[in-house]
C-alpha cells in the first residue's frame, strides 16, 4: 500500500479529509450539545471577569466602604466558581466525545481492513496498518478530546473579547483591529510547511513501526542469523528519519508560535501605552483600561491558541487523510450482490475448466495454465509436483482468495464467484502448512475451526487429531494460554491443533497444505488414522510430498509449470516414469 506524498494533494482537499469524522461523531449528539453549552458558560464567565475586574478598580478601591469592597470580591469569586465548574463540565464532554469517536473509528477501521482480500495484505505492510489503526487515529482524537474545543473557545473568546473592546474604548480597538490581521499572517505563512511536515511524520513513524513489527515477528530468525545489531541499526535509522522530520516540524510551529507571541504583546503594549498617556490626561479610568487590557489580552490569547490549534488541525488532516486512504480501498474479491445458494447437501463436486491464472506481482508468469481438472464428490486427490508447481494457487482459487483471468472453477456446478464468500469458505476446512495459532487458550485455537463448538466437542477434536495428551499435560488443560503465536508449542504440536480445527470444522470440502509436514515418524502414523477418518464423505485435496499421504489418495494428480502433465494412483505413475516417478526416486524413495 503506497501513500502519495505530502505535496500531492491540495490543502482544500487536506482539509476537506477532516469531514470523515463527521459520522463518528453524529451518533453522540448529546455529548456535543452539553459541550457547546459549557462552552458557552464558561466563555460568557471569561468575559466577565474583566467587567469584575473594573467594577473593583473604580467602586471596590475608590469607595471607603467595607460593605461595596464585600460585595465586588464576592462578585468576582462568584464568576470564578460558574468559569470553574462550566470549564470541568466542558472538559467531561469533550474528552468522552473524543474517546467514544476514538472508539468508533477504530472499530470501523479494522472492520474494513479485516474484510479486505488477501491481495490487498500482501501489497501492504502490516506496520502501517497498525500504525493507522493506533498513532493515526490517536491523532484525530486528540483533535476532537482537546484541539476543537480549544479552537471553539479561542474564536467565541476572540469575537467576545472584540465586541466588548469596541464598546469599552472604540478608539483603542480601532488601534487593536489593525494589528490583529497581522497576527494572523504567520500561521498562513507557517500553516502550508506545518501541514506536509505533519503528514510526513506520521510517514515515517509508520515506516518505524513496520521494521519493529517485521522484525519483531521474526525473532527466532533474527538471533539463529545473530542480526541483532543489523536489525537495531535499521530500526534506529528509521527513527532517526522520523525524529528529523518531527524536528523539521516542531521548528516551524516553534518559529509559528514565537511570531505570534511577539506580534501579540507588541499589540498589548502598545495598546497600554496609549491608554496609560490617557489615564494620564484625566481622559480614562484605572478601571475602564483595566478592563480594556484584559480583553485585549484575551483576544490575543485567543489568536495564539488558535495559532497552536491550527498546527494540531492540520497534524490530524493528514492522519485523518491516510485513515480515509484506507477505508476507501475496496477489496477485489468480495461476494455477489445476489449470490447463488449451493444445492443442499453439498456434495462436493469440483471443477476447474480451462483455468488461467497469473499473480498480480508476477504477470507475466502464469501460475496455472490450461488448467483442467475434475474431482468427484468423496474423491480424495494428491498434488504432486516440484516447487513452483502450482499446487498452492490451487488452493487459493478454490478459497476465493483470488480469481482466475480466465475459465471457470464450480463447486457442486455453481461457479465461485456467484457464491457468497461466507457460504463458500465455511465449506471449506483448510489446513495450512504455517499452522497460525492466535494468543488465546488451547480450547480457543481449536475453536477457531466452529465457534459455537462445546468444550466436549473440543475435547473430541483435539482426541481424534492427537492432541489432547500434550493439551492435558500442560499446566492449565485446555485453558493454557499458548503465547503470541503459539511460541509454547512445538512444530508438531502446532500442527496438531490446526487439524483439530479442521476435524472441528466438519466441512465438505477439507484442503490439506502438508498437514503433516512437522510431525516425527510416530506422531505421523497416528495423525495419518485421524486423517483418514477426516477424508471419509467429504472431498478432499491434498498438498504432499510423503509416501503415505500420496498413496493414500484415490487419484495423484502430478503439476509442473501451472499445468497437469499426469494423472493416475501411485503403481502407474511410477510404471509410466517421467516427472512423478523422478520425484518418488527423489523424495519418497530416499
Amino acid at each position: 500500500m503506497s501513500t502519495p506524498p505530502a505535496t500531492d494533494t491540495p490543502p482544500q482537499r487536506r482539509l476537506g479529509a477532516l469531514r470523515q469524522i463527521w459520522p463518528f461523531l453524529k451518533p453522540h449528539r448529546a455529548l456535543a450539545i452539553g459541550w457547546l453549552v459549557f462552552l458557552a458558560i464558561s466563555s460568557g464567565s471569561t468575559l466577565v471577569l474583566p467587567m469584575a475586574v473594573r467594577h473593583m478598580i473604580d467602586q471596590g478601591f475608590g469607595s471607603s466602604s467595607a460593605a461595596a469592597i464585600n460585595a465586588t470580591f464576592l462578585g468576582l469569586f462568584g464568576v470564578a466558581v460558574v468559569l470553574a465548574f462550566s470549564t470541568a463540565a466542558r472538559y467531561f464532554c469533550i474528552t468522552l466525545l473524543g474517546e467514544r469517536t476514538l472508539a468508533a473509528l477504530r472499530a470501523k477501521l479494522y472492520a474494513h481492513v479485516i474484510r479486505l482480500d488477501v491481495g490487498f495484505f500482501e501489497r501492504s505492510r502490516v506496520g502501517e496498518l497498525i500504525s493507522r489503526l493506533g498513532t493515526d487515529t490517536e491523532v484525530v482524537q486528540a483533535l476532537i478530546g482537546s484541539g476543537i474545543s480549544v479552537a471553539l473557545r479561542s474564536v467565541v473568546t476572540l469575537v467576545g473579547a472584540v465586541i466588548a473592546m469596541t464598546i469599552t474604548i472604540p478608539r483603542l480597538a480601532g488601534f487593536t483591529a489593525l494589528v490583529i490581521p497581522a497576527m494572523m499572517l504567520p500561521i498562513l505563512v507557517f500553516g502550508r510547511r506545518v501541514r506536509k511536515l505533519s503528514r510526513q511524520s506520521q510517514d515515517r513513524l509508520a515506516d518505524a513501526a513496520a521494521i519493529a513489527n517485521e522484525t519483531l515477528n521474526a525473532a527466532p530468525a533474527v538471533k539463529a542469523y545473530a542480526r541483532e545489531d543489523i536489525e537495531s541499526t535499521r530500526y534506529g535509522s528509521a527513527i532517526s528519519r522520523a525524529l528529523a522530520t518531527a524536528r523539521k516540524r516542531i521548528g516551524t510551529r516553534s518559529m509559528l508560535t514565537a511570531a505570534v507571541i511577539v506580534l501579540m504583546f507588541g499589540a498589548i503594549t502598545l495598546v497600554l501605552w496609549i491608554g496609560a498617556r490617557d489615564v494620564l490626561a484625566g481622559t480614562l479610568t484605572a478601571g475602564v483600561l483595566s478592563q480594556f487590557v484584559l480583553y485585549a489580552i484575551f483576544a490575543a490569547g485567543s489568536v495564539a491558541g488558535l495559532s497552536e490549534v491550527w498546527g494540531d488541525v492540520l497534524r490530524a488532516a493528514g492522519a485523518m487523510e491516510r485513515i480515509g486512504e484506507l477505508l476507501h480501498e475496496r477489496a477485489d474479491i468480495s461476494s455477489p450482490a445476489q449470490p447463488t445458494l449451493l444445492p443442499r447437501p453439498v456434495r462436493g463436486e469440483l471443477r476447474f475448466d480451462q483455468v488461467e491464472f497469473h499473480y498480480p506481482s508476477r504477470p507475466d508468469a502464469p501460475a496455472l495454465h490450461d488448467f483442467s481438472l475434475s474431482i468427484a464428490p468423496g474423491e480424495t486427490v494428491a498434488l504432486v509436483g516440484p516447487s513452483g508447481a502450482g499446487k498452492s494457487t490451487v488452493f487459493s482459487l478454490l478459497l476465493r482468495f483470488y480469481d482466475p483471468q480466465r475459465g471457470r472453477i464450480s463447486l457442486d456446478g455453481v461457479d465461485l464467484k456467484a457464491l457468497a464468500l461466507p457460504e463458500l469458505r465455511g465449506g471449506i476446512a483448510l489446513v495450512p502448512q504455517e499452522t497460525v495459532i492466535f494468543s488465546g487458550t488451547a480450547a480457543d485455537n481449536i475453536r477457531f475451526g466452529r465457534e459455537d463448538a462445546s468444550n466436549e466437542e473440543v475435547v473430541e477434536a483435539a482426541r481424534a487429531a492427537e492432541a489432547h495428551e500434550f493439551i492435558s499435560a500442560l499446566n492449565g488443560g485446555y485453558e493454557s494460554e499458548l503465547g503470541e503465536r503459539g511460541v509454547r508449542l512445538s512444530g508438531g504440536q502446532r500442527q496438531r491443533i490446526a487439524i483439530a480445527r479442521a476435524i472441528l470444522r466438519d466441512a465438505p470440502l477439507l484442503l490439506l497444505d502438508e498437514a503433516t509436514s512437522a510431525l516425527d515418524a510416530q506422531s505421523e502414523a497416528a495423525i495419518q488414522q485421524a486423517l483418514e477418518r477426516l477424508e471419509k464423505g467429504r472431498t478432499t485435496l491434498v498438498i504432499a510430498h510423503r509416501l503415505a499421504t500420496v498413496q493414500r489418495a484415490d487419484r495423484i494428480v502430478v503439476m509442473d509449470g501451472g499445468r497437469i502433465v499426469a494423472q493416475g494412483t501411485h503403481d502407474s505413475l511410477l510404471a509410466e516414469g517421467g516427472l512423478y516417478a523422478e520425484l518418488a526416486r527423489l523424495q519418497f524413495v530416499a
